[in-house]
């Protein structure tokens, strides 16, 4: 079991340079004591997934122009979120109107390489 996923969990890529946060419209219904509680399809970046700072990898399009423009020293270019799928749950056992719900040790695939991961959950006492 995992614990559940509300509005302002904080979440950490590991090609970042900051961690996020995420924020969860009241589509699924599911209310925990910090808000609106996350289902696996909560995935639009800038909306649900905030930007991580800076991104480190190369295969960010915008990291490789910038450091081949820098002859070939790494410059870190803007972090755009841009998953891969939905967020993969560990134990789906709870499910809500749109999909199974997020717990804590959910992870998403980004497009560029990393692997979001949650560090706060944003609340410590609903077990899903």
């Amino acid at each position: 079991m995992g614990l559940g996923v509300c509005c302002g969990a904080m979440t950490m890529c590991p090609f970042g340079a900051a961690p996020g946060a995420l924020t969860f419209l009241p589509v699924s219904m599911v209310m925990g004591k910090a808000g609106p509680m996350g289902t696996c399809m909560d995935t639009v970046p800038f909306l649900n997934i905030a930007p991580f700072g800076v991104c480190m990898s190369i295969a960010n399009p915008t990291t490789a122009a910038m450091t081949a423009a820098a002859l070939g020293v790494l410059t870190p270019g803007p972090c755009i979120p841009t998953p891969a799928g939905i967020w993969i749950p560990t134990k789906p056992t709870v499910m809500a109107k749109p999909g199974p719900m997020m717990t804590s040790d959910s992870i998403l695939m980004c497009a560029y390489g990393g692997v979001i991961k949650i560090n706060v959950p944003a609340q410590f006492t609903v077990m899903i």
